[in-house]
């Protein structure tokens, strides 16, 4: 595998910087070589096609700060989403409007069980929808139920209920544009399903590899349509850091994409999601010709790709755009906001202000960050524990400073998750801190302790210094740790907690950090230097 590469791109005449992992030198020389994102110069026959594509939106309805950009203040929200995708609709009458999954997430959408997210891409008019890991927050029965609203295929073909063949989803949907036929086939990662769903939601179900059921599935449709479409959520989750498009150290890649579209002939392109790695220009596999595209996810963009397609030959690439959602110019969808102020009136204490902000409070995910140092001490000081521990991956929006209300506060964590206090000796919470310097889903955030790590350091021995309360760790100690259950159960690998003695409170930890706020009023979001890296 080869180190990062990082290529600079030009994106509205300025400069911004997206990093990528491909999986060998032949992908490098192909993107510098192949001109997919150029202005195709044959006016030759075949049908053409707009592809518009969202992914991992997760009930972002509000537009964010955009403080890694000089050119606007404010990007997406899903009421300037809907404006920019009703303008690009009319510029082109064959056009397919698709997402690769992450609907769900967020305070409205968790007060809801989800009918919101879907009553919003109904009003969009999405075309098919791919399920991801977040569809399943409130569990697949819940799922079951609420999808019924969709009118839209919603779709998955390699999930199924457990020790059967049943699927619980539709695989596939046919859209026509004319006598024009498209294929879009839904398609969720292992890792997504084991380790970004909590277990008990996913009970009762059973995963396939998503590249056996592509395999199975590509040569039926590729019987019955003119070209096939993947919509995938699959590969690392994604960084939760708002301004992951600014920052290549967190860019995840997308090398299961690209393993899948060479794995499996015939898929014309693949719609991505889950690791949020947005492609400002789409990537051509170098043996198969399948394109994959992603946007950065939250709605911040919206991905145009205008396409030529031949009988027999690559599809053509006329343009190709990810295109920000400039909320300063682009108007608001009035069905949008109005289904999103109605959810609001529905539950008035999501607007409730019950506390202040000093100072902004923001997530990175490979360093420390202000907002995981906060849910980090609630979580210690609430359960009256040695430390607290918060994975970033967990927190999803960022706190500004000034009035915070409940919907703000639970936003920051929307699941279901209640704080479970852990016992555990020195020896394993090192083995903790440990493994979470692997990175792997990103930097776990603590209280009650400070440590410096190397991360040029062999795996198991970046740890260079830890101290817990102010004394050295001692490894023969028991401690105890405060974090949220999916953790506690293991999540995202954290097997550590595997057989350790567990006790869950019946209190969700997003109503743990709005009881907090309740009760101090005024938070003044705490310093970094929890964890220091030696080796910048």
């Amino acid at each position: 595998m080869l180190a990062t590469i990082i290529v600079a791109l030009t994106l509205n005449n300025r400069f911004e910087f997206m990093a990528f992992r491909p999986v060998g030198i032949a992908i490098v020389l192909l993107l510098l070589t192949i001109p997919v994102a150029a202005e195709s110069a044959q006016a030759s026959e075949g049908h053409t096609l707009q592809l518009l594509y969202t992914n991992d939106v997760e009930s972002v309805y509000e537009p964010l700060p955009a403080v890694w950009r000089s050119d606007m203040k404010q990007i997406g929200g899903l009421a300037k989403l809907a404006s920019l995708i009703h303008q690009k609709r009319g510029e082109k009458p064959a056009t397919v409007l698709l997402d690769a999954g992450d609907m769900f997430t967020g305070a409205l959408s968790k007060a809801t069980q989800g009918r919101l997210a879907f009553d919003l891409y109904n009003a969009m008019g999405y075309d098919a929808v791919n399920l991801g890991n977040h569809e399943f927050e409130y569990g697949w029965q819940t799922l079951r139920h609420v999808r019924q609203r969709a009118q839209f295929p919603l779709l998955n073909a390699n999930i199924f209920y457990a020790d059967t063949d049943i699927p619980f989803g539709q695989a596939y949907t046919i859209l026509r544009r004319g006598d024009f036929k498209i294929a879009v086939l839904g398609l969720m990662g292992v890792d997504a399903f084991e380790n970004a769903m909590m277990a008990d939601h996913r009970v009762g179900l059973r995963i396939e590899d998503p590249v056996e059921s592509a395999a199975r599935w590509v040569p039926r449709l590729r019987k019955e349509a003119d070209m096939i479409v993947l919509l995938t959520h699959q590969g690392p989750t994604a960084p939760m850091q708002t301004d992951k498009a600014a920052d290549p150290e967190v860019q995840r890649g997308f090398d299961e994409e690209y393993d899948l579209a060479g794995a499996v002939a015939g898929i014309d392109i693949i719609v991505a999601g889950h690791t949020d790695h947005g492609l400002l220009s789409p990537v051509r596999h170098a043996k198969t010709n399948t394109l994959i595209v992603q946007t950065f996810g939250q709605g911040m963009h919206l991905g145009a790709l205008n396409l030529r397609w031949h009988p027999n030959r690559p599809l053509e690439v006329i343009s190709a755009e990810l295109i920000p959602v400039n909320a300063d110019i682009l108007p608001d969808a009035a069905e949008v906001n109005s289904l999103i102020a109605k959810a609001r009136l529905a539950y008035p204490r999501l607007t409730e202000v019950v506390g202040r902000l000093e100072g902004h409070a923001l997530r990175r995910y490979y360093r420390e960050s202000v907002l995981g140092n906060w849910v980090a001490d609630v979580l210690r000081l609430t359960a009256e524990t040695d430390v607290g521990m918060i994975t970033p991956g967990a927190l999803r929006a960022d706190l500004a400073e000034g009035e915070l209300t409940v919907e703000n506060i639970r936003n920051v964590f929307p699941f279901m998750d209640k704080v479970a206090t852990v016992s555990l000796t020195g020896e394993t919470l090192l083995a903790l801190i440990e493994q979470g310097l692997w990175r792997a889903y990103g930097l776990p955030q603590y209280s009650g302790l400070s440590m410096t790590y190397d991360l040029a350091q062999p795996r198991g021995r970046r740890v260079q210094s830890l101290q817990v309360g102010g004394e050295p760790v001692d490894l023969a100690r028991v401690y105890t740790l405060a974090t949220g259950s999916f953790t506690a159960g293991g999540g995202e690998g954290f097997t550590q907690f595997s057989g350790l003695p567990a006790v869950h409170s019946e209190t969700l930890l997003s109503d743990t950090l709005v009881a907090f706020v309740m009760k101090e009023k005024v938070i003044q979001a705490p310093k970094l230097g929890r964890q220091v890296p030696v080796n910048k």
